[in-house]
């Protein structure tokens, strides 16, 4: 508990404060209890079963929405609401503080159902429903559908901006996310998912009032489940993929001893451009790759040179210059790396024609590939190594903007120099600094490419 912010915990709290105001009116709510017992234990059971180890992995969108929008539909608002605390509060919480993640994702969920079944009730779809009049219920389902989904990424960016977590799950990381990056693109990455999620339980919902009942009803979940596990196949596969991108990267870092660490940073620097320059997060995430495998052609070059102390010979350094091509060659044939695979060929290529291996120039160097040349340059220079010692940030980014325009992207270097102003930057000693080395002094006027750190 101590781990969260203050301004979280008192975020979470006005939430479930906000939830049992909704859940009050429940003593003088006339509703089927049977339906509403029969619906919160069908919820519980069925992410119960989503989030254990049998399924393989816990998907905190809300695995059975529609259940919850099924309750929604037939339920007044404080019953619906109901219907989300057993299975939000009995749910594998996955990492501490489990009691708090409970009480989040039941405050959340409590508030999103009761929106939607008032927003519903407001417009008649509980009498369309009770009907079977299908299309007209149509109109209140969707207006339903959408009340929910606000008010879950409303609860989910507010959760984000006061400090905690980044999306899907808060709490699954700490640190706060800026104000206007905290609902960017929340309601479209879950609306088309909520929206089949709200037909579903519409589906639930006529059928649970017609002639042939419940069962019926809890026939709609048997296609739900089947999308469900393809989901779940989809996330082992990216699982895997994690884990392929794991093992180069501890391979390089095994063998290129004195630059350990420096591909995972590389990757978060990357991030930090991308997210500066809006990219969508899907493409945050290839160039995240592209940051963490840039360097992986070093598993091609001989050892001795990767770890000499001395300064490298033209002939040695025309071999680690081969990294690049060496790199590319090995993730060629991996699908999911999509553009990561030109930046890992083409991150040494400089805007003036003088980089490496093609000489590109300017716009002809793929747009992720500059990106990562930004990200690599500025961990070299901001890391301590055996060969070289860390400048401060503040020198590093003045080398970058120093070089715009010839050597680096100036859009990407200004990218890099607003995201490090605004949440700073904490390089990590990357090698054993007790045994002192020969430092690598590039000759004067060398380009920053062939300065201290950025090679190795």
């Amino acid at each position: 508990m101590e781990a969260v912010p203050a301004r979280a915990r008192v975020s979470i709290a006005c939430t479930a404060i906000a939830a049992l105001l909704c859940l009050l009116p429940l003593p003088g709510v006339r509703a089927p209890w049977w339906a509403v017992a029969l619906l919160a234990a069908l919820y519980a059971g069925c992410e119960r079963v989503a989030r254990s180890r049998f399924v393989g992995i816990s998907h905190p969108a809300g695995t059975f929405y529609p259940v919850l929008l099924a309750g929604a539909f037939l339920l007044p608002p404080p019953a619906a609401a109901l219907v989300a605390v057993p299975g939000a509060l009995l749910s594998h919480a996955g990492q501490r503080p489990v009691a708090l993640r409970r009480v989040w994702r039941a405050a959340q969920l409590v508030l999103g159902v009761w929106a939607a079944a008032e927003v519903h009730s407001l417009l008649g779809g509980r009498d369309a429903v009770a009907a079977g009049d299908v299309p007209y219920a149509l109109g209140p389902a969707g207006a339903a559908v959408l009340a929910f989904c606000l008010v879950l990424a409303l609860l989910d960016g507010g959760i984000l901006a006061v400090g905690v977590g980044a999306p899907p799950t808060p709490f699954r990381q700490w640190g706060r996310v800026p104000v206007r990056r905290a609902w960017r693109g929340l309601v479209a990455r879950s609306l088309a998912p909520i929206a089949v999620h709200g037909l579903a339980g519409l589906m639930m919902a006529v059928l649970w009032r017609s002639p042939y009942g419940p069962v019926a009803a809890l026939l709609v979940l048997l296609p739900m489940c089947v999308s469900w596990w393809a989901f779940a196949q989809y996330h082992r596969e990216r699982a895997a993929h994690q884990a392929t991108i794991r093992a180069l990267v501890q391979a390089v870092d095994i063998k290129d001893g004195y630059t350990r660490g420096h591909s995972e940073r590389v990757g978060q620097a990357s991030m930090m451009i991308a997210r500066e320059l809006g990219m969508a997060d899907e493409r945050v995430e290839v160039l995240r790759f592209a940051g963490i495998l840039h360097d992986v052609g070093k598993l091609g070059v001989p050892t001795r040179l990767l770890r000499k102390d001395g300064p490298l010979t033209p002939e040695e350094r025309r071999v680690i210059e081969l990294h690049p091509e060496y790199g590319h060659e090995m993730v060629r044939g991996i699908g999911f790396l999509g553009e990561a695979r030109a930046a890992v060929l083409h991150h040494h290529e400089r805007l003036d024609g003088s980089g490496y291996p093609y000489g590109l120039v300017g716009r002809q160097i793929p747009e992720s590939a500059r990106v990562v040349a930004v990200a690599d340059a500025f961990d070299a220079m901001t890391s301590t190594r055996s060969y070289s010692r860390a400048r401060p940030v503040a020198v590093a980014l003045a080398e970058l903007e120093r070089c715009a325009g010839s050597q680096f992207d100036p859009v990407m270097v200004a990218a890099l120099v607003e995201s490090v102003g605004r949440t700073g930057w904490h390089p990590a000693v990357t090698a054993d600094d007790e045994k002192p080395q020969a430092p690598r002094v590039p000759p004067p006027g060398a380009p920053l490419s062939s300065r201290p750190g950025a090679h190795r």
